[in-house]
């Protein structure tokens, strides 16, 4: 009886310790167990607010992208609008240094008119002078044609250092732009439309015509 006792109380330490150590492994698990229920809640929260945050951020990023598309709309719109102002400024600064250069070189257009008539005195002064006339023995004469001559030139010196030129088309092909036809008639062995016969030189003023020639022009 003593001996059973005896090793009864040397298996009840081994006994204990076994079955404590068996409340620690499952005590272990339970916790394991309850550590992956507690991570596995975490993540699907975190995940859970990942996948708000990614649809807060898609939004706000289409958001800005259509913010971008406007703006980039409205830059085209104020960078054309900008090019043709520049291109209306530069229009406007052609046209008023055409004008000006215009107003620069016919701006004596109405003061050549009036100084016309004079040349044209002069012509018919000189013209109606007899050639046959001209002599020594006519010295009041000779003086006066040769005055008038002088005077009718320098005139015509002037007319040429302003831009003045005489327009006498004899000969030449009626043009509308520098001729006024007057009267045809019909000249053997001359073209059609040429002019046959000039009553009035014309002018122009530096290519502009101020005054059409009066003519004459053959028939066809």
């Amino acid at each position: 009886m003593a001996s059973v006792s005896l090793q009864l109380s040397r298996k009840i330490p081994k006994i204990a310790a076994l079955f404590s150590n068996r409340l620690y492994l499952r005590s272990a698990q339970l916790s394991s167990i309850s550590t992956r229920s507690m991570t596995s809640e975490e993540t699907n929260q975190k995940e859970s607010e990942l996948s708000d945050n990614e649809k807060k951020l898609m939004g706000n990023i289409e958001t800005l992208n259509k913010e971008v598309a406007t703006l980039t709309e409205k830059s085209k719109e104020l960078d054309d609008k900008y090019k043709r102002a520049l291109a209306d400024g530069e229009n406007l600064r052609r046209r008023m240094t055409k004008q000006i250069e215009d107003a620069k070189l016919f701006g004596i257009q109405g003061f050549c008119k009036d100084l016309l008539e004079i040349a044209d005195t002069l012509n018919s002064a000189t013209e109606s002078v007899p050639q046959d006339e001209i002599n020594d023995k006519n010295p009041h004469l000779k003086n006066l044609y040769e005055g008038l001559s002088m005077t009718k030139a320098s005139l015509n010196q002037v007319f040429k250092r302003h831009g003045l030129e005489s327009v006498n088309p004899i000969n030449e092909k009626f043009n509308p732009n520098l001729h006024e036809a007057l009267f045809q008639q019909e000249v053997a062995n001359v073209e059609p439309n040429t002019v046959v016969v000039v009553s009035k030189i014309g002018y122009k003023l530096h290519e502009r015509c101020i005054r059409p020639a009066l003519v004459g022009v053959s028939k066809g």
